[in-house]
């Protein structure tokens, strides 16, 4: 059997041939992956340049435990990623937007840290930032793909969903995220505006950090698991088309719901278990949430009263509700650093089951408190099968040991929707990935959309909240992305194949494309945006609060982190 060394060979001496013979660059065969994957648009192509000098991320092994062995810019438009295992779901990973492509020259120009001031190859630039208030962005007439029809796309926030329903009805927005349940006959019985169905698979949770006393006794975990009536919250808090969580995954993600279903509402014996260790008179503790409505999420303040209530009257555990900032809530969150219960959510980023439970249950996730072996070891095992029925017993016993040790309580798989005006031509709410707004049109020079809470940054490789997220994805693109319809297509990337072993994978990616500086993008601005991320040795791994969650975790782990062996 041949070297993945061989491989590499192979692949240089490939696409040498290829740029000589003037291959197309959207060509899009995909190796050991049914997934399809249509391009944006055809672009020239170029000789190569015999003078390019290709940039290497290289970990020097998988000692580290890491997933990544190296990343090579083998040429100016061909990079390796040389993994330590199979990972199947690589295209799904790197069409995620954390792993968008930053210009090499602004990432050394900003020290790794373009909080406020990203270069990407998206279909706007950046104008302005006005904070406290909105993002501006200005066309990209070089745009490869589909250019914006508007001159201008200006991003709001208002944090409650009364609040940007009325930007819609005054006609100073186009389009909103997440109006709330009450609002949805308002809105289909308004004829100029559109309810925009958003079958996104989500999660919301009610979270413990065991580090914290008397979080750290899988007993009283066991008993606020027991002791709440989830279904009670679905029942008046959420709209049509949320169900009660059985599992952290939603069903529809494949192998999501393996293993057993969580626990029934039973008081009895939560008050038992409480007993048993010793709470029996109950305790106090504190509800930590930010008021921002997400899909998982449409009420928050009256779900945090509704939880802090049920805790008094189940099981007279007196809990103080604490409204955090958002951004500050999701930093301290992550690194487990609040005391008592935080209710979060979880909206996919990519479609497999790897998205869900691997970023949060990972063994480098801090968010729980020390992770747990029982959860995590299946969890590695599993995300490195190429066949999704031999993993499946894997999930299950996942799942299984996730309901036994309660890190969290699922309570719900929410139904959400976004909302447009009816003049708004291709208004759409993706399941997938980020609304892109150069794919509306609504007949001006000036397309407005309204979500709830403002960015934390615009460098989104150290971020985490969707309201960050999309604000980046309108700038910064990745190698893959996804359609209106959440299926992966190939973006800055003309085509990724793998091996057989599905351990390394080559892309190909689109030639003749600019970033917004007028620099051209090439192989070392992918390897120089991953280094970035994943190496904690590289002067350009700052980014705003310098951990990088995704790629920590989606990677198993960065590279060169201080104190490792």
């Amino acid at each position: 059997m041949k070297s993945k060394t061989w491989w590499v060979g192979a692949v240089l001496a490939f696409a040498l041939v290829a740029a000589a013979c003037g291959t197309s660059d959207d060509t899009t065969t995909t190796a050991a992956q049914d997934t399809t994957t249509t391009t944006a648009a055809a672009t020239t192509t170029a000789a190569p340049d015999p003078g390019f000098e290709g940039l290497v991320l290289d970990a020097g092994g998988c000692e580290y435990g890491g997933r990544v062995e190296s990343i090579t810019a083998v040429d100016e438009f061909t990079v390796v990623f040389d993994l330590c295992g199979a990972h199947p779901a690589f295209l799904a990973q790197i069409a995620f937007g954390v792993f968008g492509i930053q210009s090499e020259e602004n990432l050394e120009a900003t020290g790794g840290a373009p909080l406020d001031n990203p270069v990407g190859t998206g279909p706007y630039s950046l104008v302005e930032w006005v904070k406290g208030d909105s993002v501006v962005y200005a066309r990209f007439d070089d745009y490869y793909g589909t250019k914006a029809p508007h001159q201008t796309a200006v991003l709001k926030w208002v944090t409650d969903s009364a609040g940007r329903l009325l930007e819609l009805q005054s006609g100073n927005a186009d389009g909103m995220t997440f109006p709330g349940p009450e609002d949805y006959a308002t809105i289909e019985g308004d004829p100029d505006l559109v309810l925009l169905d958003k079958p996104e698979p989500n999660v919301f949770y009610m979270g413990f950090t065991n580090t914290f006393a008397p979080w750290d006794d899988v007993r009283v975990r066991q008993a606020v698991a027991l002791g709440i009536d989830r279904q009670r919250i679905i029942d008046t808090f959420y709209p049509v088309g949320s169900e009660t969580a059985s599992h952290f995954t939603p069903c529809s993600v494949e192998n999501g719901c393996e293993g057993d279903s969580w626990y029934d509402f039973d008081i009895e014996a939560a008050k038992a278990l409480l007993e048993e260790a010793g709470l029996g008179d109950g305790f106090e503790t504190k509800i930590y949430y930010r008021d921002v409505t997400r899909g998982y999420l449409p009420s928050p303040g009256n779900v945090a009263a509704d939880i802090q209530a049920q805790l008094k009257e189940n099981l007279n555990i007196d809990a103080e509700v604490v409204v955090m900032e958002s951004g500050e809530f999701i930093q301290t969150s992550s690194a487990g650093g609040l005391d008592g219960i935080h209710l979060l959510g979880w909206t996919g980023d990519y479609p497999h089951v790897t998205n869900f439970l691997d970023f949060h249950f990972a063994e480098t996730n801090a968010q729980f408190g020390d992770p747990f072996p029982a959860i995590y070891e299946p969890l590695k095992t599993a995300s490195q099968a190429t066949d999704p029925i031999a993993a499946a017993p894997l999930y299950q016993e996942a799942n299984n040991a996730i309901k036994e040790l309660v890190p969290m309580v699922p309570i719900a798989h929410a139904g959400s929707a976004f909302a447009a005006t009816a003049a708004a031509a291709g208004a759409y709410a993706p399941p997938w990935g980020q609304v892109m707004f150069n794919l509306w049109d609504n007949g001006t020079d000036t397309v407005v959309f309204v979500q709830g809470n403002e960015p934390i940054s615009l460098y989104c490789s150290d971020e985490t909240d969707g309201e960050s997220l999309r604000a980046c994805a309108q700038v910064v693109e990745a190698l893959y992305s996804y359609t209106t319809t959440g299926d992966v297509q190939p973006q800055l990337a003309t085509n990724c194949f793998s091996n057989a072993s599905l351990d390394l994978w080559t892309c190909e990616l689109r030639q003749g494309v600019l970033f917004h500086d007028g620099t051209t993008f090439d192989a070392n601005d992918v390897v120089a945006s991953f280094s970035a991320g994943l190496d904690a040795s590289s002067p350009l791994h700052t980014g705003n609060s310098g951990v990088f969650e995704y790629y920590d975790y989606l990677w198993n782990g960065l590279i060169n982190v201080p104190g490792d062996s």
